[in-house]
């Protein structure tokens, strides 16, 4: 009879029969993996949590400067800003334009003043017409000549003869300046005034 065995025995038996150490070795590694995957996903969340409470704290730092910058704009008072802007750069470029005309005019003066220079330099002091001149005579015409090609007419007192006057014209300035030479101011001083005025 089944009966008349041991119980204990019997399940003994049975239990050696079914060989379930495998199954529960691979229970157990589950587990672990299961406890490591959880400790993982717990840390991954903290992670993501403390991350997103940064990112929140700087959106709201920057929304905040987004709506005080936008409570300082004013758009009439960028609209002159732009408008005084933009006359300073007309007005900027219209000087340049002037200056770059003046610029060409001094040229065209500098280039006709290195040819009057050039031809005085060919003809020389004894290149006159009246070879029979004091060489004194010659230096005051070469110098008439430098001065009248500069706009500058230098007359002389009819009594004296001494050089006391000078009318210089200005064609760019469409200005005419009478100067009256008084001998107590010197040289310089006369020859400053006329590159001035010229």
């Amino acid at each position: 009879m089944l009966l008349d065995e041991d119980p204990a025995s019997l399940i003994s038996q049975c239990t050696k029969n079914f060989k379930f150490d495998g199954d529960r070795d691979s229970l157990l590694r589950i587990s672990d993996s299961l406890s490591t995957l959880s400790q993982f996903r717990s840390q991954h969340l903290t992670t993501l949590s403390s991350t997103l409470t940064k990112l929140s704290r700087t959106h709201q730092t920057l929304s905040s400067q987004h709506s005080h910058t936008l409570s300082q704009h004013n758009p009439t008072t960028h609209a002159s800003q732009i408008l005084r802007l933009d006359t300073e750069k007309f007005k900027i470029a219209k000087q340049a334009s002037d200056l770059e005309i003046e610029g060409e005019r001094l040229q065209s003066e500098l280039s006709r003043l290195g040819n009057v220079y050039n031809e005085l330099e060919e003809e020389g002091v004894e290149g006159a017409a009246d070879r029979d001149r004091m060489p004194e005579d010659d230096a005051t015409v070469l110098k008439l000549k430098v001065y009248r090609t500069l706009g500058i007419d230098v007359e002389a007192d009819r009594e004296s003869g001494v050089y006391n006057k000078a009318v210089i014209r200005n064609a760019a300035r469409g200005d005419v300046h009478v100067v009256n030479i008084d001998p107590k101011f010197s040289r310089h001083f006369y020859t400053n005034y006329f590159w001035r005025t010229v």
